[in-house]
């Protein structure tokens, strides 16, 4: 896909299919003029014919009908009229609303390219809102995180980035930066009168400091934000038969993974998603850990211990039947794994266990809390919930209790949550450079090769917005994976 400015005018549809509306979008030069050729406005109650569409004024509708190459209406619709550069696009726009048949939105999208229309690409209209400086790149890529937002949270995220939150965070940083490049650069270009002086070091230090303070905070909030777009991941671990693949099918409503009495069933990760009080959570059933000979199976422990180091929560599960034997078993292989992580123990099979039983499994939790293994922090992030998997009993209890084990940092309409991979590359980039800047200037480091620091820090903020990307690559990379019509 080109990043340069086209003549060419696009239409696509914008509106999924079976809907009892559908919408064309047209959006380029000729985008009045080509749909005008086309569409023939209805006459008035006093059999006047209705006004062209290139007579019409801006954010008016025009009601009429979509005439084929035949002559013969193919349908009655709705246009909307937009003029460059108050569209999304920019450009001039219109919006055709028919009836959402598949034959008629094909018909009419025929008659739009036979009269010098094109079929847009992936992302089109968004890539060409960006190049005309409707948006900045990462109020573009909200609009394909907004489409595909699932949950409250991750709707809320992306209709503030959207809005420009980021945007404007990312403004106020450069504002400083430039501000401090301008006092290096002074420095260096009176650099021959040894009696001025533009701005002691400290002053620059402290300018610096709160630059990296506020590049920190936003790369701190990327967890917070993967975990509202892709799912808070909760790793299932535990021995073989202790009953994680029955709670992953109770926990995502079907049969996702193999159940059997047969130890070892399960080898490989598997992962689906949940929403929970708002909240997606992504949970991993895993291989259950022992001790084995069978190399198929070992792989399988292997990615169970990774997937355990990536999770946020981990629910060990054990059966309550042996449960202190589990638990002691496991502990040296899981707790050292759990560090600054939410530790639930969830005792399963509480259904085969009397009454009378329940005070020992009760006690367990504090004798494992004794264990030189977990240290104070570790254990205050420790929770214990009794369940049965097989008959339902507790997992209403443990659904609230995951939800409670991750809260959301978006309460606030001004939260500015970082979430894609790509603009957390480019800040931890930035914050390397602004770490640099402060070492360069406490140490004394000649001005020209901290303010060389500086300018990549600037550069890498700018890869965020847009500012500094000028190849095709990179945009038709981003782009590409919007949907058609957006």
């Amino acid at each position: 896909m080109n990043i340069h400015l086209s003549s060419d005018t696009i239409c696509a549809v914008a509106t999924a299919s079976g809907g009892a509306i559908g919408i064309i979008r047209v959006s380029g030069p000729q985008a009045i003029t080509i749909t005008d050729r086309i569409f023939v406005p209805a006459t008035s109650r006093d059999g006047k014919q209705g006004k062209k569409l290139e007579e019409r004024k801006a954010y008016t509708l025009a009601f009429g009908n979509i005439i084929g190459s035949e002559g013969q209406a193919v349908d009655e619709v709705l246009v909307s009229i937009f003029h460059a550069p108050h569209s999304y696009t920019g450009e001039h726009s219109v919006e055709i609303s028919c009836h959402g048949s598949a034959y008629i939105l094909q018909q009419v999208m025929q008659l739009l390219i036979q009269n010098g229309c094109r079929a847009a690409g992936p992302g089109e209209y968004t890539q060409r809102a960006f190049l005309n400086g409707k948006m900045d790149l990462s109020q573009a890529e909200a609009v394909a995180d907004l489409i595909a937002s699932n949950t409250a949270a991750s709707h809320r995220m992306a209709m503030n980035q959207m809005r420009g939150s980021f945007s404007k965070e990312l403004s106020a940083l450069r504002d400083k930066l430039l501000h401090l490049t301008s006092l290096m650069e002074l420095e260096l270009d009176f650099s021959d009168h040894e009696d001025l002086e533009f701005a002691d070091r400290a002053e620059l230090v402290t300018i610096a400091d709160k630059i990296e303070h506020v590049i920190n905070r936003l790369i701190s909030s990327f967890k917070q934000g993967n975990a509202i777009k892709n799912g808070v991941p909760v790793a299932i671990i535990g021995e073989t038969n202790a009953g994680k693949s029955t709670l992953l099918n109770l926990l995502v409503g079907e049969e996702r993974a193999i159940v059997s009495d047969i130890h070892g069933t399960t080898r490989d990760v598997i992962e689906d998603t949940v929403t929970i009080d708002g909240k997606l959570f992504r949970f991993i059933d895993t291989a259950g850990i022992r001790d084995t000979d069978d190399k198929i199976e070992s792989i399988g422990i292997e990615r169970t211990i990774k997937k355990t180091q990536q999770a946020e929560i981990v629910l060990l599960l054990l059966d309550a039947t042996c449960a202190d034997k589990q638990l002691h078993e496991l502990a040296p292989r899981v707790v050292p794994l759990c560090k600054d992580k939410t530790l639930i123990l969830v005792y399963n099979k509480c259904d085969l266990i009397a009454t009378s039983s329940a005070v020992s499994v009760s006690s367990t939790l504090s004798d494992f809390s004794s264990q030189e293994l977990l240290t104070s922090e570790m254990s205050s992030t420790i929770k214990r919930l009794s369940i049965s998997a097989k008959t339902g009993a507790g997992i209403e209890e443990l659904r609230k209790l995951l939800s409670q084990s991750f809260s959301l940092a978006t309460e606030s309409e001004d939260d500015v949550i970082v979430s894609n991979i790509r603009h957390i590359e480019a800040l931890r980039a930035a914050h390397a450079d602004i770490v640099r800047v402060l070492d360069g200037l406490r140490s004394s480091l000649p001005t020209d090769l901290v303010s060389q620091d500086l300018r990549s820090c600037l550069y890498h903020l700018g890869e965020i917005t847009g500012g500094e990307i000028q190849t095709d690559e990179v945009l038709g990379n981003i782009f590409s994976h919007f949907c058609i019509g957006k």
